[in-house]
C-alpha cells in the first residue's frame, strides 16, 4: 500500500476498560485519507475514551491504533506534529491571554500559519487580549478549532466540537470546517452530537452502541437504505420482505422503519407511504431509547 493509501487512521479490535466496565468493545473502524467520518452515540456510548486511544493520550485494554500506518501509541510525538485536536472541553491555562498562546503553539509547531489564526480570530469576533479562562464556551471553542487549524494538520481530530454551543456559534463552527475543507481537503474524524450540522459534510458514519460499533458505512449508502414506511393496516408477512430496525402502530396501522429499502418495491408505493429519513431519524432508529444493539 502506497503512502497515499495508507488510511490516516485505523483501529483494530480496540477494547477500553475502567474495572470491571467495558466503555469499549472490539471496535475496528477505518478513516480514510481526505475524508470527514463522523462517530456517532449517545453520551456514554464510549466515543471519547476511542478518541482519548485515537490519539495516543490513552493506553487500550487491548488492540491496536494506527496513525498513517504508524502505530499512535509509540510514535505519538512525531505524530501528533501532523495533527490538530479539538478537545470536548477547553484545556488551555485558563489565566493565559489568547494572543499569548497562540504565540506558545507557535513554538511547538512547525508549519505554524499565525495569519490565519488572526483572520480565523477576526471571523469569529473575538480579541486576543482576553484571558481564554473568561471567554465563553462557545469562544474557547472556536478559539481551539482556530489554534488547530493554525498548525497546518493534515488530520483534524474533533470531539463533539459543538456540545453545549448556541445555535450561532454552531452555525459558525461548522461554517469555518466546511471552508476548511474546500480549501486543503483536510482529513476529519469528529464525534458529535449535532447530526443536522454533519449530513452536509459527513462521507462515512459510524455509530456507537453499548461499547460497540453497530454501523459503519458511506452516508449517502446509509441513507438510501433506510425509510420509514407506513401503512394503512398491517401487511402480511411485513418482516420477511424487509428487515426492520422498529415496526409500531401507526394511526389505524402500522408504521415501520425499514433497513434494506432497495428502491423498486413498486408493488407496495400504492399502499404504503414511503418517507426518507434524516441521519438524525436514522440515529435514533439504531442508538435511541429502545432500539435493540
Amino acid at each position: 500500500m502506497s503512502q497515499a493509501e495508507t488510511p490516516a487512521l485505523s483501529i483494530h479490535e480496540l477494547s477500553v476498560r475502567y474495572g470491571r466496565s467495558e466503555v469499549v468493545d472490539r471496535i475496528s473502524l477505518t478513516v480514510p485519507r481526505n475524508a470527514v467520518y463522523a462517530l456517532l452515540g449517545r453520551n456514554g456510548a464510549g466515543k471519547s475514551s476511542l478518541v482519548r486511544c485515537a490519539i495516543g493520550q490513552q493506553r487500550a485494554t487491548s488492540g491496536r491504533v494506527e496513525m498513517f500506518g504508524m502505530d499512535v501509541w509509540r510514535h505519538r510525538a512525531s505524530l501528533m506534529e501532523r495533527v490538530g485536536i479539538v478537545a470536548e472541553e477547553g484545556d488551555a491555562p485558563a489565566e493565559m491571554r489568547v494572543g499569548r498562546l497562540a504565540d506558545f503553539c507557535a513554538r511547538l509547531c512547525s508549519r505554524w500559519d499565525r495569519a490565519a489564526f488572526d483572520e480565523r480570530l477576526k471571523r469569529f469576533g473575538i480579541a486576543q487580549k482576553p484571558r481564554f479562562g473568561d471567554l465563553s464556551k462557545g469562544q474557547k471553542k472556536q478559539v481551539s478549532l482556530a489554534l488547530a487549524l493554525a498548525a497546518s494538520p493534515e488530520f483534524l481530530i474533533l470531539d463533539d466540537p459543538t456540545l453545549g454551543l448556541d445555535a450561532v456559534a454552531r452555525k459558525s463552527l461548522f461554517e469555518e470546517l466546511i471552508a476548511e475543507l474546500a480549501d486543503r481537503g483536510t482529513t476529519v474524524f469528529l464525534t458529535t452530537h449535532d447530526l443536522a450540522g454533519i449530513e452536509s459534510i459527513a462521507d462515512r458514519v459510524g455509530v456507537i452502541s453499548g461499547g460497540r460499533l453497530v454501523l459503519d458505512e458511506d452516508l449517502e449508502l446509509l441513507k438510501a437504505r433506510f425509510r420509514r414506511i407506513r401503512f394503512a393496516s398491517r401487511p402480511v408477512a411485513l418482516e420477511s420482505r424487509f428487515d426492520t430496525a422498529a415496526v409500531r402502530p401507526w394511526g389505524g396501522g402500522t408504521e415501520a422503519i425499514v433497513t434494506n429499502f432497495a428502491g423498486s418495491h413498486a408493488e407496495i408505493a400504492e399502499t404504503a407511504e414511503i418517507v426518507p429519513m434524516s441521519l438524525e431519524e436514522i440515529f435514533i432508529a439504531v442508538a435511541g431509547e429502545g432500539a435493540a444493539a
